[in-house]
């Protein structure tokens, strides 16, 4: 074969291959089932959404009730503490010091008694002689073998023994009064003594903290703040115009910054007042125990007020790139992509503000590579 014609036929070889190429290319691509749901408009509740602040339920100040320097300072800012425990000490070798008088004041009067009972032991001895005598005398002067002169000594010895005796149990009524005085001195001494432990009223995180070793300790000036652990409130601030909606008891939706999910919470507390300013009100609603929960913390409380009509699609048909939402449409056919502007969500759908129209067919559960232009077969 001449080489001009091997030439000419290896190009129309080639030529032959390249057209094959091109037609491979050609064919339709094999469609796609899919499941679509054809959009109309639903009742949608309508919320009213209040922002507010998480804080403890209980909040407490802990001040000194007596002046003193501090010692020990043994709590800081965020440690948890349980109700009772020691917070802080202050200098009380005063208040120890007047304890330990009072203390030995009771012993010296304690000792004393053991002397009283015996002066009345004595004092009750000597009147049973002196009645005894006197019974005799009496006897005899009845029968005149005494004088009255005789009868009148007898008489008196009777009275001054009757006397003693008073005297000594007298004496042992003050010792028990005078010791029951220091007793309550001591009670006392030692209430103001337990003054110098600050310590926690209650189980809870400590929030703040004024006092270092050495600082004086004022009473009424606050040293720490505490809060109860496990107890919060939202307190919410309403638009007057939509405190209507809040009721004691009432169950609303709550959202809080920091936490997983939506969760129901009830009203309970209104504020009487309202912020002349701002003009809101403040609803305080309580919140259940959620390890997360911290005092604040931004949260969000909806209150329902109807429904109205909207348009909702599966939660599972929305493609999110970034800040993008969008979803596949099914068109002749051919899935098309349309981006989406969307609302609330509630349970598996999701409220569309924008992208959408009614009778739009949408593809739920969008399978892998489907993408703007696939062909598709609608599944019935």
């Amino acid at each position: 074969m001449r080489p001009y014609h091997s030439l000419a036929f290896l190009l129309l070889l080639t030529g032959c291959g390249s057209e094959s190429t091109r037609q491979a290319d050609k064919r339709p691509a094999p469609s796609v089932g899919v499941d679509t749901v054809t959009l109309a408009e639903a009742d949608w509740p309508s919320t009213y959404e209040a922002t507010g602040t998480v804080r403890a339920r209980t909040t407490a100040t802990i001040s000194a009730q007596m002046m003193g320097y501090a010692r020990q300072v043994r709590a800081q800012v965020g440690d948890h503490v349980r109700e009772g425990q020691q917070l802080a000490v202050l200098d009380a070798r005063e208040m120890e010091s007047n304890v330990s008088r009072r203390e030995a004041a009771r012993e010296e009067v304690r000792s004393s008694i053991p002397a009283a009972e015996s002066g009345i032991a004595a004092a009750k001895a000597q009147l049973d002689l002196a009645q005894v005598t006197f019974n005799r005398v009496q006897d005899l002067l009845n029968k005149r073998s005494v004088t009255d002169q005789e009868f009148d000594e007898a008489s008196a010895r009777l009275k001054a023994a009757q006397a003693a005796l008073d005297m000594a149990r007298a004496k042992r009524v003050q010792l028990d009064s005078k010791l029951a005085q220091i007793e309550q001195e001591i009670r006392s001494a030692g209430i103001q003594r337990g003054y110098a432990e600050i310590t926690a009223p209650f189980p809870g995180t400590i929030l703040t903290k004024s006092v270092e070793p050495g600082t004086l300790a004022v009473p009424g000036a606050p040293l720490f703040t505490i809060e109860r652990e496990g107890a919060y409130r939202l307190g919410a601030s309403v638009e007057e115009s939509q405190l209507r909606l809040a009721h004691v008891g009432k169950t609303v939706s709550v959202t809080i910054d920091g936490t997983d999910g939506t969760f129901p919470a009830r009203i309970a507390e209104i504020l009487p007042s309202v912020d002349a300013t701002a003009r809101t009100g403040t609803v305080k609603i309580d919140l259940p125990p959620i390890p997360q929960l911290r005092s604040g913390l931004f949260g969000r409380a909806r209150f329902d007020t109807g429904t109205h009509k909207v348009l909702t699609v599966p939660a599972a048909s929305v493609v999110t790139r970034g800040q993008i939402q969008s979803v596949l449409v099914a068109e002749n056919n051919i899935a098309r992509a349309r981006l989406i502007t969307l609302g609330a969500s509630a349970k598996d759908q999701v409220e569309v503000l924008s992208g959408l129209n009614p009778g739009d067919r949408v593809v739920v559960r969008i399978p892998p590579r489907l993408g703007d232009g696939s062909p598709i077969e609608v599944r019935p």
